[in-house]
């Protein structure tokens, strides 16, 4: 039995204990019965039995999502719930597009002392300072869609700059896959990688790869067209509140 079963068994006979009690009768123990929120849920007594016990393994999102609803979990318990359980969540509403950068984004990118810029859910930047602007011309020069994988695959400039443009393409897909896992059904994604797919070969090559990699941070080299080799140091930061979005600085190695 694994201890994140056990975890997801405590916190849900946790949150059924602080619910507030169904009228009527005497109650040896506080919040609702077992047999109370399994009504409420739609789901058995016994199989929310097994999973308090964490003796469940397979809990599927629809069924944790009708535990929430019954226990009125706030955002942040369902998110938890959902966590616990290695589910994504069937109802989580999607983030609506960014027009322009939050300020918690705009103000680290402002005060980064070399090239920074920020990130929306679908890797358009939302903002950018005059040093990053200068690292990347094609793309934060450009009056054009500033998204980082349609100029990492389709803009020439990219592929003239970085000395391991490959490496650097296939990491940026990976990274981007495992951003998009959590995000399935959203149609802006979605266009993207279908719109990719049919204008880069090397994109849908990499793309069938299926591999999923965490944003990371190292070494990132380019020949610039006008200040020659550079080397810098990259770091992303996600902000607390806006997950879906990203600050990444460039700090000269």
């Amino acid at each position: 039995m694994t201890d994140t079963r056990l975890e997801l068994g405590r916190f849900l006979r946790a949150m059924r204990e602080r619910s507030p009690a169904e009228a009527g009768g005497r109650r040896r123990t506080p919040g609702l019965r077992r047999e109370e929120l399994a009504i409420r849920a739609g789901i058995s007594t016994t199989w929310l039995a097994w999973l308090e016990q964490g003796r469940e393994a397979n809990p599927s999102p629809h069924a944790l999502a009708r535990l929430a609803r019954a226990l009125a979990l706030s955002v942040a318990e369902r998110a938890y719930l959902f966590e616990l359980a290695g589910r994504l969540d069937p109802e989580a509403p999607v983030a609506l597009a960014l027009e322009e950068a939050p300020d918690s984004v705009r103000v680290l990118v402002d005060f980064a002392p070399g090239p920074a810029y920020g990130l929306d859910r679908t890797w358009r930047a939302t903002c950018w300072n005059a040093a990053a602007a200068r690292l990347f011309p094609g793309w934060l020069d450009d009056l054009g869609e500033r998204n980082l994988l349609r100029y990492m695959f389709l803009r020439a400039e990219a592929r003239a700059m970085l000395p391991d443009w490959h490496e650097r393409a296939r990491r940026l897909i990976a990274e981007f896959r495992a951003d998009h896992a959590g995000r399935h059904g959203d149609p802006v994604s979605e266009r993207i990688v279908a719109d990719l797919r049919g204008q880069s070969a090397e994109f849908a090559s990499l793309w069938d790869e299926q591999v999923v990699q965490g944003r990371e941070g190292g070494l990132r080299r380019f020949d610039h067209p006008w200040d020659g080799h550079l080397a810098f140091r990259q770091f992303t930061w996600i902000p607390a509140d806006r997950p879906d979005t990203k600050v990444v600085v460039l700090h000269p190695a």
